[in-house]
């Protein structure tokens, strides 16, 4: 029997896989709002047959948002938008399916251009917005400089976050992510390398993760007990001084401790000259540590792009779930071809399943 399509209880529910897409910036929101692509794009992941999917990076606030064109869950419009979108997915979904969302603050990292426009900071006829971070340090050359927030900026933040929460849960959603990685203002926060405060927000790591814990307990208070929360951290900055490995073991159990049932773990993004060296599941020995160091379902992602690959990751004990992200875009039927491949049950809508047949022969034809 296949272990990726083994059952697993994540805090209330019980997913039918181990397969989870990660969420993924569209960059095609109005002021937040998600439109005519996301309906698209959510059915087509929808339809995947995963048993966990993700929406994409959300802003909590309009200054929190990575670029004009980001998702986000500040105004009842948001709202509604994401209700009536989600209420069409599930209506392709494979039973079990769990929808969430990842709700993120782009801190130094915001007023950003989009990819394809060059993905810097937005130029002055560009509608660029005021920045907050830790400290007024920009991301790189070029970047904008950052406001540090004060104290009445930092429980803005965390009020922020706990009202798209309960937003979140109006809409329909069953659980919500936190964004702690990819140098984001929860992950600012936590590497000495953007967090140079000298107050109890800065300095030793107690003080460095209080933010994202005092975010993930304003969350976790706002929010039915049928929406569970997971937080996605990045397990380290690639960079000497920066946030380690080990600093992330403290985090997740904290988190664990504040009510959070699993962790997605991925790395990098604070430092924008950082040696990352990318390839082929170069960030699951991190969800590995975390699994084994803070006893939390956790989650592995980065370029995992074979069914052999997620596999061997949940049948030796590497992770709990895997996610896909890039893998996904370009192949939105990969949790049927894995189900073949591994010689489990795969799922498709009933106006799909005459295409199973096609999927066995490519196969087994690969084969």
């Amino acid at each position: 029997m296949s272990e990726l399509f083994s059952p697993l209880v994540v805090g209330p529910v019980t997913l039918p896989n181990r397969i989870a897409i990660a969420p993924m910036c569209m960059y095609s929101s109005d002021d937040g709002t998600p439109g005519e692509w996301h309906f698209h794009h959510w059915m087509s992941l929808a339809a995947s047959g995963a048993s966990m999917i993700t929406f994409e990076a959300t802003g909590v606030e309009r200054r929190g948002r990575i670029s004009h064109g980001c998702l986000g869950l500040y105004s009842d419009q948001n709202e509604a938008m994401i209700g009536e979108k989600l209420a069409a997915a599930r209506r392709v979904a494979a039973p079990g399916t769990v929808f969430g969302i990842q709700l993120g603050h782009a801190g130094r990292k915001a007023s950003s251009q989009l990819p394809w426009h060059g993905g810097g900071a937005l130029k002055a006829d560009q509608d660029p917005w005021q920045t907050v971070g830790p400290s007024a340090i920009p991301f790189g050359p070029g970047w904008h400089t950052p406001t540090a927030l004060d104290e009445a900026g930092i429980e803005t933040v965390i009020a922020a976050f706990a009202s798209a929460a309960r937003r979140a849960a109006r809409a329909g959603l069953d659980f919500v992510e936190l964004h702690g990685a990819h140098g984001y203002l929860l992950h600012q926060f936590l590497s000495p390398i953007s967090n140079k405060r000298t107050d109890r927000w800065g300095g030793s790591l107690e003080n460095r993760m209080r933010l994202i814990l005092e975010v993930a307990k304003a969350v976790r208070a706002a929010l039915p007990e049928r929406v569970f929360v997971g937080a996605r951290l990045s397990a380290t900055d690639w960079t000497e001084g920066g946030f380690t490995p080990e600093e992330a073991i403290i985090v997740a159990s904290a988190l664990k401790e504040a009510g959070v049932v699993y962790i997605c773990a991925s790395t990098g993004g604070n430092v924008h000259d950082a040696k990352i060296p990318v390839g082929p599941l170069y960030q699951t020995a991190f969800a590995t540590e975390i699994k084994n160091g803070a006893q939390i379902v956790t989650r592995a992602v980065g370029l995992i792009t074979t069914p052999a690959e997620a596999e061997a990751i949940i049948a030796e004990g590497k992770a709990d779930m895997v996610a896909l992200a890039r893998a996904v875009l370009a192949d939105p039927r990969w949790p049927w071809r894995a189900a073949y491949t591994l010689g489990a049950q795969a799922y498709a809508p009933p106006q799909y399943q005459r295409s199973l047949s096609t999927m066995k022969h490519w196969v087994a034809d690969a084969a």
